[in-house]
Parts: C-alpha cells; structure tokens; sequence
C-alpha cells in the first residue's frame, strides 16, 4: 500500500514542479472566465481542473477543450490545492496554459482526460 502512496505523492511532485516551472517561464491564465476565453480562441495548450469544480462547469470545459483538441487534466487536489501550487494564495479552480515556456507539462499531461 505503501508503493501506491509514493506513486501518487511522486506524480503530485511531478506535476508541482512542472506547474512552477510554467509558472515562472511560461503563460497561463487562471480562472473559469478567463479559460474559456483562451479556449474559444484556440490560444490554450493545457487545460487544469481542480477535482472540487463544479460538474456542469467541468463539463463545459472538457467539451470547449475537445472542440479546440485542447488537452485536459485533472489536476488531483481541490482549488485550494491548484492556487498554492500556482503559487497563489487563494483558491483556482480552472487554469489555461497558452504557453509552457521551459516546462514539459503538454507533452507530459495533455492525454489524461
């Protein structure tokens, strides 16, 4: 059980580090609004949900994403989790990243739907 746990603690770490590297090299956006309006441009490369985003709004995103062949992750903690690893002190329940800058995170991420 054991092995589970440092699987999934290492995949947060992964995903943690390569977030902090969009973060300081790349472009993004956070926030619902602000996503969708990258996602209808066809600007976004990555979408990021938190796991506590509400269905309907979730569902919206995934079908915004699919109609720009956007890729979609589902990030595995809630928005309090998302904006302290944005490096942001308050919650974030969507992130659009346009540009990953030093990061492999398109590459790494874009297939979990």
């Amino acid at each position: 059980m054991s092995k589970k746990q440092s699987k999934a603690s290492k995949t947060a770490d992964s995903i943690n580090s390569r977030l902090a590297l969009v973060i300081k090299s790349g472009k993004y956006q956070l926030g619902y609004k602000t996503s969708l309006k990258t996602l209808r441009s066809g600007k976004s490369k990555l979408i990021l949900i938190a796991n506590n985003c509400p269905a309907l709004r979730k569902s919206e995103l995934e079908y915004y994403a699919m109609l720009a062949k956007t890729g979609v992750h589902h990030f595995n903690g809630d928005n309090n989790e998302l904006g302290t690893a944005c490096g942001r002190y308050y919650r974030v329940s969507v992130m659009s990243i346009t540009d990953p800058g030093d990061s492999d995170i398109i590459s790494t991420f874009a297939g979990d739907a």
